[in-house]
């Protein structure tokens, strides 16, 4: 989601899966667009961080819960948090596990102090790709391959 990298967030769901986020209930296509549009309108930066997960297995059903952390730099500057858990049904099918269910679980929210982005000013800092809502992401980028060279803050 935070590239807005449809085919890849589509991947994660099987096509006639069910999530239930928040007020939207519906099939992840629709989702996609939905939070793509309201992260878009709302947010300049967003991450979705997975953390700890639990899985139970009964054959070609399993399900999890994993935590998560949702960090976004909103347009009017300020910076928002989340925490909760994902609570899913995943079904493998034809050798695939993917998500057949999700239910949104959300435990907190707030806002944090803002601060100006880190290191925008150093000379060279974007050489090897930035952080982007788009595959020009850095996450994208093949070979990965370090265009800076070699410094040490504090030593010659």
């Amino acid at each position: 989601m935070d590239r807005f990298d449809r085919e890849l967030f589509l991947s994660e769901f099987h096509a006639h899966a069910v999530v239930a986020a928040g007020t939207f209930v519906g099939g992840p296509d629709i989702l996609y667009e939905w939070a793509s549009d309201m992260h878009e309108q709302g947010q300049s930066a967003t991450q979705h961080c997975r953390l700890n997960r639990w899985r139970e297995l009964d054959g070609e059903l399993a399900h999890t819960e994993t935590y998560y952390l949702f960090a976004a730099r909103n347009r009017d500057a300020t910076n928002w948090v989340a925490g909760g858990r994902y609570i899913d049904k995943l079904e493998r099918r034809g050798g695939t596990w993917k998500i057949a269910m999700r239910c949104n679980a959300i435990a907190w929210s707030g806002l944090l102090p803002t601060m100006p982005t880190p290191f925008t000013d150093v000379p060279g800092v974007t050489l090897n790709g930035i952080a982007a809502r788009s595959k020009q992401d850095i996450s994208y980028r093949r070979p990965l391959a370090n265009k800076r060279d070699r410094h040490v803050p504090g030593k010659p």
